[in-house]
């Protein structure tokens, strides 16, 4: 079986992170979640795969290449064109890139496999193939329930007695949705679906080409298996992935680096004074990091590498990307540290530049200027005054 991983999109919903790096590159823990779904699809003796890629191209397809060192053979479909400034990303929707690479090469010429690239996922593909097989239709669904009120992030199918989809909802409101049965985003299709895509246009197949199966009567199953999807698609979901992985909720995952302490793991050349760190696990903690005596990490908490958390500082359940500095006199809860952002878990954004926090909150590599340096200075006498003031208040 052949398969092809949808990695062409923007990711608007995960943004700021996305800006810098294209959604199927988010790591969960380190791995890019698409790196899992290659090595889910090599499990289940898949060895050909091509990609379709758009946004940030050169980031996905410098690190895969043509996939030998993961034990598969990858090609990339690039859909944009280059100008004077650069790559410019033109995606063709994901049944248009499909559409594209069949009419190139006519790669498609079996019973292939379509997952979208920003999901960490344990299914079981030989299972789902030997279902769609029996059906015997053009394209069979991989679906999960989940609870109404989520249903406005998905599609949504009906299906009759016999599992064939009847109706297909793209992101309906929940008090509209038809069920909560939900498109996975991972597809069994035969070739003869093209045929019901049109070449040279964008076309999407979650709101046009499913749709399109259903008007046209087609032999269109959704089934339900039991396995374990974690999406990535905003970030709150970011958020809530990396948090299951250092739980331990993600069924089979491997975590990086060694267990130094119960419940903390840890990179290789780390400087981390252990017994005047006072660290609540799960905690990982990146290679080439250092965490300075008095400071206090609560987890889950990832912290990247190359890392420095100074003395004093207090991070509590946050992601910190590679090269950050955390001041000494930062309190951090509940954030997401990545490139100049400071992000919370609704997606609110706080730059660090512009905001003038980078005493606090920086690039590692950066040297502090004066002015850096005044406000730190500035900062921690106010801090000093009124809790010298509350102290005195209170004896009073």
């Amino acid at each position: 079986m052949k398969a092809m991983i949808l990695a062409a999109g923007k990711g608007t919903r995960v943004r700021p992170i996305t800006n810098e790096m294209p959604k199927p590159m988010i790591p969960i823990l380190r791995k890019p979640v698409m790196e899992s779904i290659v090595e889910l699809l090599r499990t289940h003796g898949v060895e050909d795969i091509v990609v379709n890629t758009s946004h940030l191209a050169p980031v996905i397809e410098n690190y895969f290449r043509d996939g030998n060192q993961l034990g598969v053979q990858i090609a990339y479909s690039y859909e944009g064109y280059m100008t004077e400034e650069g790559l410019e990303g033109k995606a063709l929707g994901s049944a248009g890139g499909m559409k594209r690479i069949q009419n190139f090469s006519g790669f498609f010429d079996e019973t292939f496999i379509v997952l979208c690239g920003d999901a960490w996922i344990d299914l079981d593909l030989t299972e789902a193939l030997r279902q769609h097989r029996e059906k015997g239709g053009v394209a069979t669904i991989i679906l999960q329930e989940v609870p109404r009120e989520e249903v406005h992030k998905y599609g949504v199918v009906k299906l009759d007695a016999h599992q064939r989809i009847v109706q297909f909802q793209e992101k309906p409101k929940p008090e509209a949705a038809v069920s909560n049965l939900i498109n996975t985003g991972i597809y069994l299709f035969e070739p003869e679906i093209f045929d019901y895509i049109p070449a040279g246009v964008e076309y999407d197949i979650g709101s046009q080409l499913f749709p399109a199966l259903v008007a046209a009567g087609e032999e269109f199953y959704g089934i339900k298996m039991d396995f374990q999807w974690v999406d990535i698609g905003s970030v709150p979901d970011v958020w809530e992935a990396t948090r299951k992985a250092l739980q331990g909720d993600i069924h089979g995952f491997q975590m990086p680096g060694k267990q130094v302490r119960p419940g903390v793991w840890a990179g290789i050349n780390v400087s981390v004074n252990w017994e005047r760190v006072n660290i609540i696990p799960p905690v990982y903690i990146g290679s080439s990091t250092q965490i300075e005596a008095g400071s206090k990490i609560t987890g889950p908490c990832m912290i990247g590498a190359n890392c420095l958390i100074e003395s004093g500082a207090e991070i509590s359940e946050c992601l910190i990307s590679d090269y950050t500095r955390i001041g000494g006199m930062a309190t951090l809860d509940h954030k997401l540290i990545f490139g100049g952002d400071c992000i919370a878990p609704d997606g609110s954004v706080l730059n660090v530049g512009e905001t003038q926090i980078r005493w606090l909150v920086d690039d590692r590599r950066r040297a502090l200027n004066p002015s850096d340096i005044h406000d730190m200075l500035l900062f921690n006498n106010m801090h000093s005054f009124y809790g010298e003031l509350a102290r005195e208040t209170e004896a009073a």
